[in-house]
């Protein structure tokens, strides 16, 4: 055992490191294919803020995502996948997506985002559906309160695969597509305030941690494959008003939440979409290892 020890450790002196490629820039042609899919000129009202593509969106049957969605869409996107874990439950709610957008190909999909087979087989569908993945948004996640001391180790381990293994499981599986098509994409996490400050009075280590690890997560993606024209950015959200934080088991909590925050409120869903839609159109273009923080000043405290 000894001599296997010291002979992984003299291995260490063996190692030849892998090394990053910076991107060289964006090339004549591809600034003209760009143009292309933007039918409004780049400097107009309409052009700044338009979208071109195909989305997935993971979590995408939540108040927050349907959204989100909506957004994109009305911003230009010609197709747009969803990924969720009950699908059947949102029939409705997708159903009025298609008919409000009746040019837009919508599909939903059954995935759990922590298994990398079944994220790897969506992807490959949605290609084959929609004909390309060119932007992924990331809203899968769960949370999970609980003392430290008292938290069963399997609650913090589900948390993080979710909202960190399972992003990074998305976000790959995306960028492999990508790199192959050869166009470039846009990637972004969620995060979340909880990244940036410990939360009051909840306590949830997990959860923290999963979006601590989320920012870094996206500003190593970020410098790793912005070589292939793909940038990764996160949006950092406060408490949101939605059914997630309704009922009166969370009436102290919202009372605190809304008194420590200088808005004095929560956020929408639409509030959260714009930052969505500007990080995905042109707008958004030379964003990369980006967070936005949107919590009504709640930070700052």
């Amino acid at each position: 055992m000894a001599a296997s020890h010291a002979s992984d450790r003299s291995a260490l002196t063996k190692r030849i490191l892998p090394e990053m490629t910076l991107s060289q820039g964006r090339s004549p042609a591809s600034e003209a294919r760009i143009d292309s899919l933007h039918p409004a000129a780049r400097a107009s009202a309409a052009g700044r803020f338009s979208i071109a593509g195909n989305a997935v969106i993971t979590g995408g049957t939540g108040a927050i995502a349907m959204v989100v969605s909506r957004a994109v869409l009305q911003h230009g996107a010609s197709g747009l996948m969803l990924f969720d874990l009950n699908v059947d439950a949102s029939r409705a709610a997708i159903q009025a997506l298609q008919d409000e957008f009746p040019d837009a190909k919508i599909e939903a999909r059954e995935v759990d985002v922590t298994d990398e087979e079944a994220v790897t087989k969506a992807i490959d569908q949605t290609v084959e559906t929609l004909g390309s993945v060119d932007m992924l948004v990331c809203l899968a996640g769960i949370v999970g309160c609980a003392h430290a001391l008292d938290m069963p180790i399997s609650q913090w381990r589900r948390v993080l695969d979710v909202n960190t293994t399972g992003a990074f499981i998305c976000a790959r599986a995306a960028a492999r597509t990508m790199v192959l098509r050869g166009n470039g994409g846009r990637i972004i996490f969620t995060a979340s305030i909880s990244a940036h400050r410990v939360n009051f009075p909840q306590p949830q280590v997990a959860y923290n941690a999963s979006k601590g690890a989320l920012l870094m997560l996206k500003s190593s993606l970020a410098a790793e494959w912005a070589q292939y024209g793909i940038t990764v950015n996160s949006i950092s959200p406060g408490y949101m008003d939605t059914v997630l934080n309704e009922g009166e088991g969370l009436a102290a909590a919202r009372k605190i939440w809304n008194e420590r925050n200088p808005s004095g409120r929560m956020g929408l869903p639409e509030e959260l979409a714009g930052v969505v839609v500007m990080m995905l159109s042109r707008a958004g273009s030379y964003m990369n290892g980006a967070d936005v923080v949107v919590d009504g000043g709640g930070h700052v405290f």
